[in-house]
């Protein structure tokens, strides 16, 4: 039997982490669990580690580190702590494979640094590309590395491009749910607070991508990232509103053929896919059957009413740093609502006033990423105060 693919998942406490590792767990003859790191959820870490015993663990919050080090001494386990150790640990000889699940722009060090040392990607972290696409995937052309997309979305439109590599595409479709409020205007929107913004009616996920999907943001950004994982133009990249969630995207190619790919709301199928592929993994999660969905809808997005959206698209034709601006405005204007510091409605005030006062830069470095990063959280903080 062949070797097991050793996985090191970076944010391995978070929604995507954790259901990786069940598909991990449920698949222990194929994969087993290298590396296991976290933000600052030491308790959580603790307890993973103590299940799939990986050779070695990181926090970033420094502060934990001794309870971690205790914990897990007995276990011959290697502990590190700090932002700076996340980042090295991927460069470990014995990984095979980068899970790269941290949320937000800190999930962009880490991925950088393992592309650099040659691990293939898989990617449920869209801010990265979102932030620095054209800098990630450049790298990932010159090391030779795969990057593999766990977004639902991006991972359909890779599993209708399977075999499909030298045809050309005409566009892509990305699906959106619609989130909790589709339907609704802006006097509606207006008057929400976070509790109803986090009851999505199809996915469980964290609460910065629940608020993102209900602003439509998380669409905005998953357009940006589609960009860059598929070498599209922004007029090749178009988004349907289908409240079901059962169509995950589609492609359509130059001979206007249509390909989509379906499947119930979960997260673990593309998950499980990223990890194994080329091959698909026997499983059983529950079935999609088409008699429980005897309609499936779509409908255009309303992106006067969720201007987030309209925003992404021109961050996109802009392009240079103003992506990574769009993406600093929105992870202060998401943390502002859910502090209920600001409206729903208001997020996107920010974010627009911020892309208009940080620098336009066109073709970025990696320091002027990092410094853009910085100027436009600082710049939608103090929009915060007015």
């Amino acid at each position: 039997m062949e070797n097991k693919k050793r996985i090191a998942i970076i944010g391995s406490t978070g929604s995507i982490g954790t259901q990786a590792l069940q598909v991990i767990k449920s698949n222990s003859d194929l994969f087993e669990v290298e590396v296991l790191t976290a933000n600052t959820n030491a308790e959580l870490l603790i307890e993973q580690a103590l299940t799939y015993l990986p050779n070695a663990v990181v926090i970033a919050d420094e502060s934990k580190y001794q309870i971690l080090k205790e914990a897990l001494q007995p276990h011959d386990i290697k502990v590190f702590a700090g932002e700076k150790a996340v980042e090295q640990i991927v460069e470990m000889e014995t990984i095979d494979l980068v899970l790269a699940s941290v949320v937000g722009y800190a999930g962009l060090a880490s991925t950088i640094n393992a592309i650099k040392h040659k691990k293939p990607i898989a990617l449920a972290n869209k801010e990265t590309l979102v932030v620095a696409g054209e800098l990630v995937t450049n790298l990932a052309l010159q090391n030779g590395v795969n990057i593999y997309p766990v977004d639902s979305e991006h991972s359909a439109i890779f599993q209708c491009l399977a075999g499909e590599w030298d045809n050309k595409l005409e566009k892509i479709i990305l699906t959106a749910s619609g989130g909790p409020f589709l339907g609704k205007d802006k006097e509606f929107l207006s008057t929400v607070k976070k509790e109803q913004a986090l009851k999505h009616p199809n996915w469980v996920m964290g609460s910065k991508i629940t608020i993102d999907s209900a602003s439509l943001m998380n669409k905005g950004l998953e357009v940006i990232e589609a960009k860059w994982l598929f070498h599209l133009n922004p007029e090749q990249i178009e988004v349907i509103v289908h409240p079901q969630s059962i169509v995950h995207s589609l492609v359509q190619f130059e001979d206007g053929s249509l390909k989509a790919q379906l499947g119930l709301p979960d997260m673990k199928l593309p998950i499980q896919y990223a990890l194994g592929f080329p091959n698909r993994i026997k499983n059983n999660f529950p079935r999609f059957d088409f008699i429980n969905y005897p309609q499936l809808t779509f409908e255009k997005a309303d992106i006067n009413t969720f201007s987030n959206l309209a925003l992404a698209f021109e961050a996109l034709k802009q392009g240079g740093n103003m992506p990574c601006i769009l993406n600093a405005a929105n992870e202060i204007a998401v943390q502002a609502f859910l502090e209920d510091k600001i409206g729903f409605l208001q997020m996107s005030v920010i974010i627009e006033k911020t892309m208009q006062k940080v620098a336009f830069i066109k073709t970025p470095t990696y320091s002027d990423y990092m410094d853009c990063d910085k100027e436009a959280r600082s710049v939608a903080l103090e929009l915060l105060k007015h």
